[in-house]
């Protein structure tokens, strides 16, 4: 069963609102994420290597992460039966087994994905699945920034890096800006018909719209239940964020103009402002102070050696 979509981008950009969106279509099922699967896998030559298998023990020990397991709301038995015999098999063929298995438990005719993570690895997922289609979600740096900073996982993503200690605005900024050059650079090397793009903005102020070009780009039927994914399943509980409490579409729920110390916005934007203006995000500050500007080329310069000394994937001019 090869997938329909995935759906990437930046982490805190809207990748779980545009998961629940799209899973209340009536054809298609979105998987939740996947990158603790792809994990054991995750050299990029093994990927389409004809010697790369799935072991019985890896298997086993995917079944012991108990709460990403339990996501994909799989027996042990359904998922063990994806080694036929317990014998090992190619990594490609155990995820199109969770993708078969995940469409068989919806009812519905088509799967997806989403898992953030996979922003950057478009080219060579191109090259497994041929037909699949990406939905590339961005949304301005600044309020991703805000949503980071104010996050109790933000050591897994920005805060991996040593530069954080020091500037976490900046090291968010230039974090955001890879992620999303990475997707786009990859996206814009697939044919047309197989990637796009959309604004969270846009998303969340004209929904009907941007689902309605959605789905033409997914090749389904436009449908309203897309926007009452959360109709049954909202949460009230003070302190939940917007992905435990299941709220509706909701423009507002960061807002960098009115959040975000002035500092910060300044350190951002002398950061990651060239990526802002391509975007068409409109900058507090358009002509950054000469000291917050050199501040910015040292922090890249590091972040930028730190992300090669980690074997992550690197821009092109960085």
């Amino acid at each position: 069963m090869s997938p329909l979509v995935f759906i990437v981008g930046c982490a805190r950009s809207g990748t779980t609102l545009l998961q629940r969106i799209v899973d209340a279509h009536p054809q298609i099922a979105v998987t939740p994420e996947l990158h603790w699967v792809t994990h054991y896998f995750r050299d990029r030559k093994k990927w389409l290597a004809p010697t790369g298998r799935v072991t019985a023990e890896q298997v086993e020990s995917m079944i012991e992460n108990t709460k990403r397991f339990s996501q994909l709301e799989f027996t042990p038995e359904e998922f063990r039966g994806l080694l036929p015999g317990g014998e090992p098999v190619p990594y490609v063929t155990f995820l199109n087994g969770i993708f078969a298995l995940y469409r068989q438990h919806s009812g519905k005719p088509l799967v997806g994905n989403k898992t953030p993570a996979y922003v950057r690895r478009l080219p060579i997922f191109h090259q497994i699945w041929p037909e699949a289609k990406f939905v590339h979600i961005i949304r301005d740096g600044r309020d991703v920034c805000l949503s980071v900073l104010n996050w109790y996982h933000a050591d897994r993503t920005a805060g991996r890096y040593s530069t954080w200690a020091e500037d976490r605005a900046s090291t968010t900024a230039l974090w955001w800006e890879r992620k999303v050059r990475l997707g786009r650079q990859g996206g814009r090397s697939l044919p047309p018909h197989l990637y796009y793009e959309i604004s969270y903005e846009r998303l969340v102020h004209k929904p009907a719209e941007e689902c309605a070009k959605l789905c033409a780009f997914l090749g389904v039927p436009y449908e309203e239940k897309m926007l009452r994914f959360h109709e049954g399943r909202t949460k009230s509980k003070p302190g939940l964020d917007a992905k435990k409490a299941w709220l509706p579409i909701t423009p507002g729920l960061r807002e960098w103009r009115t959040q975000m110390p002035a500092d910060d916005q300044q350190r951002f934007e002398a950061a990651a402002g060239d990526l802002l203006d391509e975007l068409g995000y409109p900058r507090a500050v358009p002509r950054p102070q000469p000291a917050h500007l050199e501040h910015a080329s040292r922090m890249r310069e590091l972040f930028s050696r730190e992300a090669a000394v980690r074997g992550r994937e690197l821009l092109r001019g960085w």
